[in-house]
């Protein structure tokens, strides 16, 4: 039996018939610790094909989390997959070509592919950091200012680790010190 909401966790010791207790830990934040606690309630199949997290839930319930981390993961995945074609298509192609002009565009098109993945591998450490984030309780919550993230944001950006208002005065403070 575990249960985090408790101050101890109870866990059957598997060398005997023995219930062992151990102190709980300690939680993060009060509506982190929750969304967390209950995290393993849920199965990833109950959640429904149509859902999408709403303002008039609780934030980051264990529905939400499990939502986001479905969806990060399948944008992994794509990412993965495009990389792995790439690689395929990179070691097939002949750079044998009798023309230059054909070589030339080969070469110029795998220069390309190749920026383009070396963007998105820096995407998908963004994308692990958010899945880790999910993992310690700490995903939806800003950074910098420990304030719930926009459903919305994370819609639209579920790599977002900073609120709008943070993210604006970052990008106010990149500006400014990038003209000196």
């Amino acid at each position: 039996m575990t249960k985090t909401s408790d101050a101890v966790i109870s866990e059957h010791d598997s060398d005997s018939d023995e219930v062992v207790a151990q102190p709980a830990k300690p939680k993060i934040a009060k509506c982190k610790s929750q969304a967390m606690e209950s995290k393993s309630d849920i199965a990833p199949t109950m959640l429904p094909a149509d859902y999408r997290p709403s303002e008039s839930e609780e934030f980051m319930n264990p529905m939400q989390l499990l939502y986001f981390r479905k969806k990060l993961e399948a944008w992994k995945a794509e990412l993965l997959d495009d990389a792995s074609d790439t690689i395929t298509g990179l070691s097939q192609e002949n750079l044998h070509q009798p023309d230059q002009m054909d070589r030339a565009q080969i070469e110029s098109n795998a220069a390309l592919d190749l920026r383009t993945r070396d963007r998105e591998r820096k995407l998908l450490q963004k994308i692990e950091s958010a899945l880790r984030r999910i993992d310690d309780g700490s995903y939806g919550y800003c950074v910098e200012t420990d304030e719930p993230i926009s459903l919305r944001r994370l819609e639209a950006r579920p790599i977002a680790s900073l609120s709008l208002h943070a993210q604006e005065r970052h990008e106010r403070m990149e500006r400014v010190h990038r003209d000196d």
